[in-house]
């Protein structure tokens, strides 16, 4: 049967790429901007700053796109709003069916209030771990870096410090275009050395540079969106393989090859103009060229998404069902950074059997 939105959400599913800072529920925004004092908020009505946060998203640009993210992250700045809004992004993500996620966040811009980037991330675990409590969830947090910045390797050591406690790996995120991954290169290293864990938002503003620096420069093990791979294929009919598949060049038959995982948005992507629609998404046929593909929701507030809605919409587009969605399921937990044997436990006791019960339905 054709997968349908409800069955969706009922299916376990696996989110790597989700901003904390880009999924507060509308009306938390506004009592926080009310209880911490942010007075800069467009509107005070919920449903009215949902609708602006969408607007102002979708314009086609990815610094544009950022710009929304002035107003989330002015009403987190102190611990109890920090606590909130990681609690309540828990709870959102497991009712919508998600039973593993990397939830990101750039421990730097939290510190307007006399913070300390280990408060400010002892404060979202905290969060994390009353949301998940009871919940079939399990969660884990990303350390991201501003990339436009230079505190890359004080958050490199953050990351590092908690990884026991909750945080699975370092990140670096924002404008691309100008600011290659290397620039960061000593905190890359330092996680390197550490034996830590490293995604790296490449390919969405920014080409192939961006990608073949980010896997050969930075050490990324995924690919924070990857979208743009597809400028190193070929769908022209005068170059296909002998196969009569799209040809595919050096870099991108390396990340097929060692199986790099995609963290692909699409509903962000084309919001940032990265696609022009979800039909045209690069996802349809790198999922059928067998890419590691995941599907993520990168931000659920400003798109207006949640991941079900996510698939939902490639079901639509590229008439996918449930054997592609538990194969990119199963891409993402294979790919998550969590030790190899609490992987195999959610892969074979809860994402396998939930899916048994759709696809046998």
């Amino acid at each position: 049967m054709r997968p349908d939105r409800e069955s969706i959400r009922r299916a376990p599913k696996v989110l790597l790429h989700d901003h904390l800072d880009g999924g507060l529920r509308p009306q938390t925004v506004v009592e926080l901007a009310e209880s911490e004092g942010y007075e800069d908020l467009p509107t005070y009505d919920a449903g009215e700053l949902a609708a602006w946060m969408t607007r102002g998203a979708n314009r086609s640009d990815l610094v544009l796109y950022l710009e929304t993210f002035e107003h989330t992250v002015g009403v987190m700045q102190s611990r109890d709003a920090l606590v909130r809004v990681a609690r309540e992004c828990a709870e959102d993500l497991a009712a919508d069916g998600v039973v593993y996620a990397e939830v990101r966040f750039a421990p730097e811009l939290h510190l307007k209030g006399g913070l300390t980037l280990d408060e400010v991330v002892e404060a979202v675990l905290e969060g994390f771990r009353q949301g998940s409590e009871g919940r079939n969830i399990v969660l884990r947090t990303l350390c991201t870096a501003m990339r436009t910045a230079a505190r890359s390797v004080e958050i490199a050591e953050l990351a590092v410090r908690w990884r026991d406690q909750g945080v699975c790996g370092f990140d670096i995120a924002g404008a691309e275009a100008g600011y290659p991954p290397s620039r960061h290169l000593d905190a890359f290293q330092y996680v390197m050395r550490a034996n830590s864990h490293i995604t790296i938002h490449a390919g969405e503003a920014f080409g192939l540079p961006s990608i073949w620096e980010a896997l050969q420069f930075c050490g990324a093990e995924r690919l924070g969106h990857g979208v743009r791979i597809v400028d190193d294929i070929v769908p022209d009919g005068a170059t296909l393989d002998r196969d009569g598949r799209p040809k595919l060049g050096r870099l991108a038959s390396y990340v097929r090859d060692v199986r790099v995982p995609l963290e692909m948005c699409p509903t962000s992507n084309v919001h940032s103009g990265a696609s022009r629609s979800i039909a045209e998404h690069p996802i349809g046929m790198l999922a059928k060229l067998r890419f590691r593909v995941t599907v993520n929701t990168d931000n659920r507030l400003m798109s207006a998404i949640t991941v079900s809605e996510e698939y939902a919409k490639l079901v639509e587009a590229f008439d996918w069902g449930w054997e592609e969605i538990r194969w990119t399921t199963i891409n993402g937990m294979k790919s998550a950074f969590l030790p190899f044997d609490e992987r195999l436990h959610l892969i074979n006791e809860v994402i396998k059997p939930g899916f048994a019960e759709h696809m046998l339905a």
